[in-house]
């Protein structure tokens, strides 16, 4: 229970601090939704209504203390753009992003293990240097770039898969619905797996060679323990804690997407939405987002800092 409270008390101090400046960083961001920059058309008089509409004629600091009381009542305000409310834009967009972004991560996770767990096993032959430059080709690549070539090879020149959107014009009802939306994602989820593999597999590579160095790892092939069960029983049981601290700082990318490829493929999720909220100034749906966003972060590192007290009894010391 101290435990928990400590972590609750640091993750609403965390909120806060992050709450006050990015409302700042966002109000001091040159433009904004009811100026004459983004429509010069306006007039002075339509300015001075909008801004008594939403609020924006009070002071700041007025503005912030309205905006974090409503948000302790779970009220994210009124799209500046849409005239909806935040929480129903964000969970008209919130589906598609969560199942992109979960489909790749977890594609990602298992693809690096298996990558960096075999080239570290065969350190210094020809299989390990064709992982590392594998690895290193998806770490350079860009994702605008990938998603581009994809596009043109498979999407335009073989037709094997849509150029953009979710659904087909005629989608099919039941099970052939999400069928469907898995085959429109198969391009995105592909650039996305391929870029995010190259670095994490080369951070197990790192791992797996210092615990091959360990001496469990040399009592247990003295004993004659096959390669399988030393990677099952030693590798997997140590790389655990540092992997469930990239899945506790992956955990906000399930929501904040991927603006580009979003915004390549005309996918609306999360990533599109964002853009579009930030270059018409949509204060309420920006800052309800990075909200979001921050406290999956922090609830990440906390059940990540939770799992890692199970795992290693080392760390309660």
């Amino acid at each position: 229970m101290k435990y928990l409270f400590r972590s609750l008390s640091y993750t609403m101090l965390m909120l806060l601090l992050i709450s006050l400046i990015s409302f700042g960083a966002i109000h001091m961001a040159p433009n904004s939704f009811v100026g004459g920059e983004l429509n010069p058309n306006i007039t002075q008089e339509t300015i001075a209504q909008l801004k008594a509409v939403y609020g924006l004629d009070k002071p700041l600091w007025r503005q912030y203390t309205d905006w974090v009381y409503n948000l302790s009542r779970l009220n994210f305000g009124v799209s500046f753009v849409s005239g909806e409310q935040v929480s129903e834009v964000v969970a008209q967009r919130l589906p598609v992003t969560l199942w992109m972004n979960i489909t790749a991560m977890a594609l990602t996770f298992a693809l690096s293990l298996w990558i960096g767990i075999k080239a570290a096993l065969n350190y210094g032959n020809t299989k390990d240097t064709a992982l590392i430059q594998f690895s290193l080709v998806s770490f350079a690549m860009p994702s605008y770039y990938l998603a581009l070539v994809l596009m043109l090879v498979l999407g335009f020149t073989l037709e094997w898969f849509p150029l953009s959107g979710l659904h087909s014009l005629e989608a099919p009802d039941g099970i052939g619905y999400y069928l469907d939306m898995a085959w429109h994602l198969t391009l995105p989820v592909t650039v996305m797996v391929f870029v995010g593999v190259g670095s994490l597999s080369l951070y197990v590579r790192s791992l797996v060679i210092e615990i091959l160095k360990s001496d469990y790892i040399y009592f247990a092939r003295a004993r004659g323990i096959d390669e399988k069960k030393i990677v099952r029983y030693y590798i997997l049981p140590n790389l655990l804690p540092p992997i469930v601290t990239m899945l506790g700082l992956s955990v906000p990318g399930l929501i904040g997407g991927s603006v580009i490829l979003e915004s390549i493929f005309g996918i609306e999720g999360m990533g599109q939405l964002f853009y579009l909220s930030a270059m018409s100034r949509d204060y309420p749906v920006i800052m309800g987002i990075l909200m979001m966003s921050a406290f999956l972060t922090l609830i990440g590192n906390q059940i990540a800092d939770a799992i890692l007290l199970k795992l290693n009894p080392f760390v309660r010391r």
